[in-house]
């Protein structure tokens, strides 16, 4: 099985509803910033690094539990990453 996920990548994942800062330690320290979308709904986005795939179904699993409705997960490509690839 060929698998395209390589190790410690940057997410952005965005919730449905508000999250402050404090959560931060128990999603494996993520930014958290909260916002509104573009419809009004409040939303809360984490981004970061993630160290491997299980730290991500950690993170999306701990999401689930408190009940938050996923909007999206997006891997976010680093500028160093691009350039070498250039």
């Amino acid at each position: 099985m060929n698998s395209k996920f390589s190790g410690r990548s940057e997410y952005e994942i965005v919730v449905k509803g508000h999250l402050d800062e404090q959560w931060s330690d128990w999603f494996e320290g993520l930014a958290i910033t909260t916002g509104s979308g573009e419809d009004g709904t409040p939303i809360t986005t984490f981004t970061g690094p993630v160290a491997d795939q299980a730290a991500l179904h950690g993170v999306l699993g701990r999401i689930r539990d408190i009940n938050m409705p996923l909007i999206s997960v997006t891997p976010i490509k680093s500028n160093s990453k691009d350039r070498a690839n250039a």
